[in-house]
């Protein structure tokens, strides 16, 4: 019925959750790339090329849904769905079961963004500035110059992107503990 609050429903899981549609984008976008690299006249490379990078992240992306499901006691499928509630904000369910599954899983996907924060932004700083570094040090200042905006942007990027997650969970952590 519209306008009901069903957050103690578990959520459908839409056609992107699926594991093939999460195979057949790794496969488009590993194609996309390998052709615009090498030119479209390499598309049968570029299939072959793409289809193992489609099935590691297939299987990588089985591997932590599984992971997450075990740790916070839900079932792999409602993963996305309660990924997705915490990211929209959400309101915070109402069954003591989901609610406990949605707090460990804040609590766990919290733990592991703060734990790696310290060591990945500097090496990402560290690949994307150095590298433009080591342009400009060749002499090919556009390239330099290219790889230079690439990391502020890519860095500026994922500095929000990091801060407005963590802040979420935040968020929906305060609304489980009401």
């Amino acid at each position: 019925m519209a306008g009901t609050d069903t957050s103690d429903e578990r959520p459908r899981p839409r056609w992107q959750d699926g594991l093939w549609a999460v195979g057949a984008t790794a496969l488009v976008v590993g194609v996309g790339i390998r052709l615009l690299m090498n030119g479209a006249s390499a598309w049968p490379s570029a299939v072959v090329g793409a289809v193992p990078a489609a099935a590691w992240i297939v299987w990588w992306v089985r591997r932590r849904r599984v992971r997450d499901a075990g740790a916070v006691g839900a079932e792999p499928a409602d993963v996305p769905g309660m990924e997705r509630q915490i990211l929209k904000g959400g309101p915070a369910p109402r069954d003591p079961e989901r609610r406990r599954e949605m707090a460990a899983l804040v609590d766990s996907r919290q733990q592991r963004l703060r734990r790696n924060r310290w060591w990945a932004f500097p090496m990402l700083a560290l690949i994307f500035f150095g590298t433009s570094a080591l342009w400009f040090a060749s002499g090919s200042v556009r390239a330099g110059s290219l790889m230079l905006g690439l990391a502020v942007v890519f860095l500026g990027w994922l500095t929000w992107y990091n801060l407005r997650f963590d802040r979420r969970l935040s968020q929906m952590r305060g609304r489980l503990r009401s």
